[in-house]
């Protein structure tokens, strides 16, 4: 069933034609990856669909009961309003209830009111009948798997990832029937992006996402659209089955032009010959001609080719010895050493927060330690890609920008001037006089890597280098780092990136511990695995024994029960009559404490406590009865 369609959609900024009379249908269940170089219009396309921006023709139909999600770039959360608040936003009457319970909730914490706490009763009762509850506990269970603890933090203090996975959570929770997202991966580690796949493989309904990472477009997406020159082209695939059928369509493309050149040059053989025009038949000749001229032959996709080189480096690269470092009382890295080699391509992974930009910040000397030492060769040369684009001046226009760092670069090619690198890299002379905040955050991703290869480094240190950049861009930037003469050091949660690009992993394991691992990220996952299934063997293998020897030891003994089983066996009946009264009688002092929201949370630990002491005297009383059965059965005998 198709839930909304784009008809004859255009859009254009002063002279830029982004995309131009195309049209687009989705239906129910579909999940769409749409992808292109930075630039294009992919995030204005999916503006211009969620309705938030309007086309300059055409139109967006769908039924009045179609809801869509949203998920832009960089969303924005309102300041002084809690997490959850910001989670409920949404125009049904369950989420805005509950979105006005979180707020009052919060100003009631802040400032006890008999009004407000009358008003939260109220409240509290219409969530009662609508069954607002669970959808609270979903919203904390989402937020928690995105890493996001702190339900009452005050949104307008979050920083910029976590902002954005707020504002997924929202998404996720609102019930929708297509949702919009761009570039949901960004500031996700690497577990939570394997949470989100299948979350979204398993969420009904229509998706439609932006997303350069090629694993979980691969894994999610059913149908894939290319935005490439103002036009859109749809295949029916995701991302592995898309790369054969463009293959395809390209062949095809280049056999029509080649067809075309052919008929065209027959046809102006003819024309220099010195046709005459008197004849109907030679008259619609020239107009064949004429119009074979006219035609437009293929229009070859945009590509990034980079061709910079690299400064010499020495024996001696960077020795690290038991480095550690800090904030606030937490340990995040321990006693780290290492010694760099030439060839190594080391990914550095883990969960937000444990401090991956803070070690390659010490490894780039941007950063002091708490302790230890590093000690770096007379030749290195570090180029470090920030994950903020810190030092980007965003007043300056893109050649003065570039011109910075270097007026001319020395390739293989020779040398090339600043200007010719910035065509080079798909910024024309027209663009480059303008403002860099006039840009795309992917073309100023774009144009930060160009900056820092033109300082011409033998040691690239990459923070997020996937975060914005197009595929096309990823792509060749891969072939680039496999042709670098020095080391290369990325933090990614790019799966596809670290199994293309790495040869080792360190992986931030918690308490500071920065574990090495060979090879690339799915060895580090086998490698994993097998470790938690031999702990697993072990800790069953060790039970076992255990009870191999106890079985052992009582085998030629009579079968009965010991003075303290007997007693444990007459009373059991009676302990778990009593917990479960005491069940009965909590879950009613929390039905009745609904809104007294200091004591519902020790109420709540203390059924927790009262199931988890019933579990294990029913599992007890299996035991005992069984044991009693089988001694009855040895009497018998």
């Amino acid at each position: 069933m198709n839930i909304l369609s784009a008809e004859g959609i255009s859009k254009s900024y002063s002279e830029k034609i982004l995309f131009n009379d195309i049209s687009l249908g989705i239906s129910d269940g579909e999940k769409i990856g749409l992808i292109g170089i930075n630039g294009v219009g992919k995030s204005t396309l999916l503006k211009v669909i969620a309705g938030v921006e309007t086309s300059d023709t055409g139109r967006i139909i769908k039924g009045n009961s179609v809801r869509i999600g949203y998920l832009p770039q960089n969303p924005v959360l309102k300041n002084g309003m809690t997490v959850l608040s910001q989670v409920f936003e949404g125009d049904t009457p369950v989420m805005k209830l509950l979105s006005e319970y979180e707020y009052a909730l919060h100003k009631f914490n802040e400032n006890p009111d008999a009004q407000l706490e009358k008003h939260l009763l109220s409240l509290t009762q219409n969530m009662d009948s609508l069954g607002a509850w669970d959808i609270e506990s979903e919203a904390k269970t989402i937020l928690t798997k995105l890493g996001i603890n702190d339900f009452e933090a005050d949104a307008g203090t979050l920083s910029g990832g976590q902002r954005k996975r707020v504002a997924l959570a929202r998404v996720l929770i609102n019930p929708v029937d297509l949702i919009i997202l761009d570039e949901p991966t960004n500031h996700l580690d690497n577990d939570t992006v394997d949470w989100l796949e299948n979350f979204l493989n398993n969420r009904k309904g229509a998706l439609l996402m932006i997303t350069h990472d090629r694993y979980f477009l691969d894994r999610v997406a059913n149908r894939v659209i290319e935005l490439d020159s103002g036009k859109l082209y749809s295949y029916e695939a995701n991302y592995s089955k898309f790369l054969e059928l463009k293959a395809e369509r390209e062949e095809l493309l280049q056999a029509s032009e080649r067809k075309r050149q052919s008929l065209l040059r027959k046809e102006l053989e003819w024309i220099r010959r010195g046709a005459k025009a008197r004849s109907t038949k030679q008259k619609a000749r020239i107009e064949r001609f004429e119009k074979l001229q006219d035609q437009q032959g293929i229009v070859s996709s945009d590509s990034v080719e980079i061709m910079v080189g690299s400064s010499r480096l020495g024996r001696k690269i960077i020795e690290m010895e038991n480095i550690c470092k800090g904030y606030s009382g937490i340990n995040l890295i321990n006693c780290f050493s290492y010694i760099l080699r030439r060839d190594d391509r080391i990914g550095i992974i883990g969960p937000n927060g444990m401090g991956k930009t803070t070690l390659v910040k010490i490894i780039a000397n941007r950063l002091e330690p708490d302790s230890g030492n590093i000690d770096y060769g007379e030749t290195v040369k570090i180029g470090f890609f920030s994950q903020e684009n810190e030092e980007m001046d965003h007043s300056l226009r893109v050649i003065d920008y570039i011109r910075q760092t270097a007026e001319y670069v020395t390739t293989k090619e020779g040398k090339i001037s600043a200007s010719q690198m910035l065509e080079t890299f798909l910024f024309p002379p027209s663009v480059q006089w303008t403002p860099i905040s006039k840009l795309s955050g992917g073309e100023k991703r774009r144009l930060y890597l160009l900056n820092i290869l033109m300082s011409e480094p033998n040691i690239l240190i990459l923070d997020e280098p996937t975060n914005d950049l197009d595929i096309q861009t990823l792509t060749i930037l891969e072939s680039y780092l496999d042709e670098f003469p020095g080391a290369v050091i990325t933090v990614s949660h790019d799966r596809y990136f670290l199994d293309r690009i790495v040869n080792s992993i360190f992986a931030f394991e918690g308490n500071g511990l920065v574990k090495q691992y060979s090879g690339n990220y799915s060895d580090y996952q086998s490698c994993r695995k097998e470790f938690e299934a031999q702990t697993k063997s072990s800790s069953h293998d060790t039970e076992k024994s255990k009870e191999k020897n106890s079985n052992e030891t009582t085998k030629d003994k009579p079968l009965k029960l010991t003075f303290k089983e007997q007693k444990e066996f007459e009373e059991i009946d009676e302990k778990i009559a009593s917990l479960e009264e005491a069940l009965k009688n909590i879950t009613v002092k929390i039905d009745e404490a609904s809104s007294n929201f200091e004591l519902l949370p020790s109420l709540l630990s203390e059924k927790e406590a009262l199931e988890k002491q019933l579990e294990e005297k029913i599992e007890r009383w299996a035991y005992l009865n069984e044991l009693v059965e089988r001694i009855n059965n040895n009497k018998k005998m």
